[in-house]
């Protein structure tokens, strides 16, 4: 469920490991051993490009630093951690993406690499996630 906060679209989000993910789709682990979080006012923000989320959270994942980049925000510039990989779902839709770090005072930001991946829009009017209009809704995935 999508609310409007002040001029913000957040979205209620699920995010997984997505190692503990395929291990427990192969059988080697629990669905109930999957590490995950919830969360319930996922900041969406088109400029952004990737899942961002703040170390803490980051930390209860488990996921592991693979790269450093150079990165712009609001706040300045500077260099950015890149961990591998994590399973993103959203109003039952899902993707799979790196995850950037921010600090724990920020919120859990989801970039236009995801809401491409899993074909949605932010309407600009309501200000909610919707599937992408152009086909009718649904997920469709583009090959070209």
């Amino acid at each position: 469920m999508e609310t409007q906060t002040m001029g913000k679209t957040v979205v209620k989000a699920r995010i997984s490991n997505l190692g503990d993910w395929l291990n427990a789709k192969a059988g080697a682990l629990k669905s109930e051993q999957i590490r995950s979080i919830e969360i319930q006012d996922a900041l969406v923000d088109t400029r952004a490009k990737f899942i961002s989320l703040p170390r803490r959270m980051i930390e209860q994942l488990g996921l592991q630093e693979v790269a450093t980049r150079s990165s712009t925000t609001v706040a300045g510039d500077g260099p950015c951690k890149i961990n591998y990989g994590a399973r993103l779902e959203i109003q039952g839709r899902e993707c799979t993406l790196h995850v950037t770090e921010v600090p724990d005072t920020y919120p859990v930001l989801i970039g236009n690499l995801a809401l491409g991946a899993m074909d949605f829009v932010v309407d600009p009017v309501s200000q909610q996630v919707i599937g992408n209009p152009a086909y009718g809704g649904q997920e469709i995935i583009e090959l070209y």
